[in-house]
């Protein structure tokens, strides 16, 4: 009897460790190439410096969470993605498993730090991060109707903001550049102000939401601005 029971428990634990293999196949754990999901994050932020791109940072929950899963079915999965991805992006999978086989443990701490570091309280959520690996330059989140191609014109949306398409636009676009760089000033000071002033836990009235109106205004201002360029 403890004989069956120890080999059945080893049956279990090995089909634990080969759904969890078979679940990350596609997950490098160690070192980084554009547009293939890594969880190594360091090898990642290295590559995203020397190549100039954008990172994604996916945080993601993926043996429980349905919104995860969802987006990896109907965005990440498809060929689509893939090829853009393969040219544009470097990617990072952050992940929030049950099974704690999954990620190594090595990687686990420093997830929660990222996590804490970039305010993220559900999943999944993909932070858009320039090639410093440091600065923020956004995040999407999951949708139901969302495709390769709304998720790519989201993350295009994003990642215009980064150093290096900036500065590509600005090279090629001289007599541009000082009202194009001004656009995303103001983009992010409006944002900023809109975010600090909530930090202050202005009560709901008339008179605040006046003020909250006001700040969305501005921030549609800047938005439309850039727009034009």
């Amino acid at each position: 009897m403890k004989s069956t029971l120890k080999n059945a428990m080893a049956g279990l634990t090995f089909g634990a460790l080969a759904l969890s293999a078979q679940a990350n196949d596609k997950i490098q754990l160690e070192g980084a190439q554009i547009g293939v999901w890594t969880m190594d994050f360091d090898a990642a932020s290295k590559l995203a410096t020397e190549k100039k791109m954008p990172m994604i940072l996916n945080f993601t929950g993926s043996d429980w969470c349905g919104w995860c899963k969802l987006m990896d079915k109907n965005v990440f999965a498809e060929a689509e993605w893939k090829k853009y991805a393969a040219e544009n992006v470097v990617l990072v999978t952050l992940d929030f498993p049950k099974d704690k086989t999954i990620v190594p443990e090595k990687f686990v701490e420093r997830n929660e730090k990222l996590q804490a570091k970039f305010g993220v309280r559900g999943f999944p959520t993909y932070v858009v991060l320039d090639s410093d690996g440091e600065t923020k330059l956004g995040q999407l989140g999951a949708g139901r109707d969302k495709t390769p191609t709304s998720f790519v014109e989201e993350f295009k949306g994003v990642s215009r903001l980064s150093a290096s398409n900036i500065a590509t636009y600005a090279k090629a676009n001289p007599e541009k550049a000082d009202a194009y760089k001004a656009a995303i000033a103001e983009s992010r000071e409006s944002k900023k102000a809109l975010q600090e002033w909530i930090k202050t836990g202005p009560k709901q009235n008339d008179e605040n939401n006046k003020k909250f109106a006001e700040f969305n205004a501005r921030i549609k201002a800047a938005e439309e601005k850039m727009k034009s360029f």
